[in-house]
């Protein structure tokens, strides 16, 4: 379960903040200009200096499947 209480589903547009609200939505920007909106429903990322986790398909939908991390920028969605 995500901390939200939703089980994770790699497949869904999700990903994990630190403080913003569960349901805030999100456009997560590359410095290339791809760009996904997702949905926030779970704490994290615990690691010092990120500020977003993504899940898989949101990852994948632009493009750091295969870096791994990625500078982005956040913007709200709603």
């Amino acid at each position: 379960l995500t901390a939200s209480g939703v089980p994770y589903d790699p497949n869904d547009l999700s990903a994990a903040h630190k403080t913003l609200s569960f349901g805030t939505k999100l456009r997560v920007e590359r410095d290339d200009g791809r760009e996904v909106f997702v949905t926030i429903n779970d704490r994290g990322p615990f690691i010092e200096g990120r500020v977003i986790d993504l899940s898989r398909a949101a990852a994948t939908e632009i493009g750091m499947i295969e870096d791994g991390v990625a500078e982005v920028c956040l913007y709200s969605a709603d």
